[in-house]
């Protein structure tokens, strides 16, 4: 086996491992942070996620600029004098965006708890956009090992001063939010010091610094607005959850949310890892390599929503409060299915040759989707089902667009595939809504069995040349 070989499996073991370890963390802060606080403090300290994970759009594309033109580089070339003066001007523009967001919170919101979690959310935008300038370096220079820490440290430190608070009886929401922004805070500055070369540089001209940022905002500008669109298609249902229906429905759903959401740190640990690498493939080889991890990947996340009936019966026992939840997630579970294609293949590809437009047009087509079926379902219908359910039609919607787009600068077929495994989905979610646990387990079993006998063949005959690639 190859160096590169040995490079490209150490840093999927890296970022495997590293996000193994995050699933753990995000399933014991899942399932007994509700289980303590209880249902209106669980759902205020949802409130301060949802808002808190919009933050790192304040860049406006200024870091998706940087992380495409250095993406592949190798660390040692990178014009570090230019990346220094660009982390001092951003940590400038974040802190007054901070600023403007704390005084508009101390002046138009009266209730104490949402005002708190306003003056949290400012803190967090500062932290978590000097994080994503350095997180991106160590990505785009294939340093994973230490962006896998950068990326996990400061969940494993949330874990231990949450759980200790929880366990000697402590119940309020406002303190876990503080101790969320003091680990992110901690681990942060822990990761400056990893590019402590960059940020301690003496700085280039204004002028020609502004000239740079402009530029790397307008690269990075269709990327940033593709995952604002991306976000807000689950942003957008919650946010009307919240408004037409009580905190405690919105913490509910933001639960199934959470459940589901786990699924996606294994495939977004492995598209950490794609992303360089195929920056340094071959363009001629991007099409036959897409339909092969297609080929594995997609029967593997198809297979994930076995996993769902086990889960919910064991939440039915542990929380039998989140009823609603449960039910919510028959109909959100298969976003794993298509936010992990998004995620590890067509988003992924899509930056590598360059089309972020397409990212930022489908997600743009499925953001109006969203709106619509959103106000149709919350205003017109008053059925927060509905509303839910539109969540993974959208995202659905999203990922057929997106892969069909991309399909065509491949040059590939892929609309047959998609038709097929969008019934599959289908036959999943209505099982889950029409029939009981035992049921719809087994319908879906068969479907899927079948689906996987049929395409067994192709599955083992592409893992060979995925592994033979790898080895020559």
């Amino acid at each position: 086996m190859n160096e590169k070989a040995k490079t490209l499996f150490k840093n999927l073991n890296y970022t495997v491992t590293a996000n193994f370890l995050v699933l753990g963390i995000s399933i014991i802060l899942n399932l007994f942070v509700p289980k303590f606080i209880g249902l209106t403090e669980y759902s205020y300290w949802q409130l301060y996620i949802f808002y808190s994970s919009y933050v790192g759009f304040f860049h406006f594309g200024w870091i998706d600029g940087i992380y495409l033109k250095i993406g592949g580089e190798e660390y040692n070339n990178l014009d570090k004098r230019s990346l220094g003066t660009q982390f001092y001007y951003l940590f400038i523009f974040e802190s007054t965006l901070a600023l403007i967001l704390s005084i508009y919170a101390f002046i138009f919101v009266s209730d104490f708890n949402r005002q708190i979690i306003w003056f949290a959310t400012a803190s967090i935008l500062i932290i978590i956009n000097i994080k994503t300038f350095i997180l991106y370096i160590l990505q785009s220079t294939n340093r994973i090992k230490e962006y896998a820490s950068l990326s996990r440290d400061d969940r494993y430190l949330y874990l231990v001063v949450s759980m200790s608070y929880l366990l000697i009886g402590g119940r309020d929401f406002k303190i876990l939010i503080f101790l969320d922004v003091i680990s992110k805070l901690v681990i942060t500055i822990w990761g400056l010091t990893r590019i402590k070369d960059i940020i301690l540089v003496k700085k280039i001209e204004y002028i020609k610094t502004i000239v740079e940022i402009r530029d790397n905002i307008r690269i990075g500008s269709n990327l940033m607005l593709g995952n604002i669109a991306s976000m807000l298609i689950l942003g957008i249902s919650r946010f009307f959850v919240e408004q037409r229906w009580d905190i405690e429905t919105f913490g509910k759903l933001s639960f199934a949310l959470s459940i589901s959401n786990m699924f996606m740190i294994f495939i977004n640990a492995v598209s950490v890892v794609l992303y360089p690498v195929l920056r340094r493939t071959e363009q001629s080889n991007l099409p036959s390599l897409y339909i092969k991890v297609r080929t594995l990947f997609v029967p593997f996340s198809l297979a994930l929503l076995l996993f769902f009936i086990p889960i919910r019966v064991i939440l039915e026992w542990w929380l039998p409060e989140y009823q609603s939840s449960l039910f919510f997630m028959g109909m959100l579970f298969p976003m794993i299915v298509y936010e992990g294609r998004i995620s590890l293949l067509v988003n992924t590809y899509l930056k590598t040759i360059r089309e972020e437009r397409i990212i930022l047009y489908s997600n743009g087509l499925a953001l109006i989707m969203s709106i619509i079926t959103t106000i149709l379902s919350v205003y017109i219908f008053n059925d927060v089902n509905l509303a839910v359910l539109s969540i993974t039609l959208c995202l659905g919607f999203r990922c057929f667009i997106a892969e069909l787009m991309l399909s065509k600068k491949l040059q590939i077929s892929v609309l047959r595939d998609n038709l097929i495994e969008g019934m599959i989905v289908i036959v999943f979610i209505v099982s889950n809504i029409l029939f009981n646990s035992l049921i719809s387990f087994s319908l879906y079993f068969l479907v899927f069995g079948l689906y996987f006998i049929l395409n067994s063949k192709i599955m083992k005959k592409n893992l060979k040349s995925l592994l033979l690639l790898v080895k020559t």
